[in-house]
């Protein structure tokens, strides 16, 4: 006899619902959470709100992202959006679309990695809203948080150093890698990788990583916001090309960067150079690295490092902002040219990094 997996229309909406509020916890701060109209939050004045959404086959492929990755990520994504503002989470609504054929085992998997993202970040998950999807698979996160003082895009100033936290391109190389055929394992061990990549199997694993879960700087972000040493700031999820246009756009600023500054992660380094490709493209462009872009005033950067120490992340300069129109120039050793945007956009026309 054959023992078929339970499946979402095997049980129904409600009998979901029961079983997704069964593993939410009560937390302070929310009188009423989940299982009634609305949550009744205590929330901070003013208050930071965003929201983000994993779309299948947009952002993931189901036989490629494991579903606790998914839940882990769909968080963090947001938690990265506060923390760029200088605030922390604090409630998260999560809606979810998804097909009547599912198997139960796989929400069962999202929501482990939600639970654990949010008890890592001390979020409270308060409510959301499930629907049949009659195709992909949608995670809608909305999450609100406590402001210790905006951090808006909006003020770089000429003479501020651009700043950037951890490596870039890691994220970027792991996509790649997963469309090229590499695997996790339910344990989250390395258990498929392209042929080529064999003699660097470290390097794979930590790539796929940084692509499914990635790991924002946050108590860092809160802390410089509180000490008020980065001028403005945003989280590199479209790439650094695109990012670092948008803020100098909005500041009303220019920028030039140093491309022997970047801080190319050394595993798209060491995939790079195996396969002959361009390790500073993926940096520049790759997008959902989930770090800090930081403007930042040279008097305070050793302020600033000091503080990046403490919490065990890094901290680079790569370049300054300048006077005149919003647009940004890379040097080299080829020398100067313009760092036209080549990061993500969900309506362009074309693909392709342009530098």
């Amino acid at each position: 006899m054959t023992i078929h997996p339970t499946r979402i229309d095997d049980v129904g909406e409600r009998e979901l619902l029961r079983r997704l509020q069964l593993r939410i916890p009560e937390a302070p701060g929310v009188p009423v959470g989940v299982g009634d109209d609305t949550a009744l939050v205590e929330v901070p004045s003013p208050a930071l709100v965003t929201v983000d959404s994993l779309v299948e086959d947009v952002h993931f492929r189901r036989e490629s992202a494991p579903a606790r990755l998914l839940g882990r990520k769909a968080l963090a994504i947001n938690l990265s959006d506060v923390a760029a503002m200088g605030g922390v989470g604090r409630h998260a609504i999560v809606s979810l679309c998804l097909p009547p054929d599912l198997e139960l085992a796989w929400v069962d998997s999202l929501y482990d990695g939600l639970l654990e993202r949010a008890a890592e970040a001390g979020v409270a998950i308060v409510g959301g809203n499930v629907s049949r999807s009659p195709g992909p698979i949608v995670i809608d996160v909305t999450l609100i948080g406590e402001s210790r003082g905006p951090l808006l895009r909006s003020g770089a100033t000429p003479g501020d150093l651009v700043v950037v936290t951890g490596e870039l391109g890691a994220a970027a190389e792991g996509f790649r890698l997963l469309e090229q055929g590499a695997r996790l394992d339910e344990g989250g061990e390395l258990a498929a990788a392209p042929a080529w990549t064999e003699p660097l199997g470290e390097a794979v694993e930590l790539c796929v990583w940084a692509h499914l879960d990635p790991r924002p700087p946050l108590v860092l972000a809160g802390s410089l916001a509180e000490r008020g040493l980065a001028a403005a700031g945003m989280d590199l999820s479209d790439g650094l090309s695109s990012d670092l246009a948008d803020m100098c756009r909005q500041s009303g600023v220019g920028a030039l960067v140093d491309a022997m500054a970047v801080p190319v992660a050394g595993p798209v380094l060491e995939l790079e150079r195996l396969r002959g490709g361009d390790a500073l493209a993926l940096a520049l462009h790759g997008g959902e690295d989930y770090e800090l872009l930081m403007a930042v005033d040279p008097g305070d950067f050793e302020a600033l490092e000091e503080l990046a120490r403490v919490w065990g992340v890094s901290v680079t300069p790569i370049g300054e902002f300048l006077e005149g129109p919003p647009d940004v120039r890379l040097t080299d050793a080829d020398g100067g040219r313009e760092l036209r945007p080549g990061g993500h956009d969900h309506f362009a026309a074309g693909e392709g990094p342009a530098e």
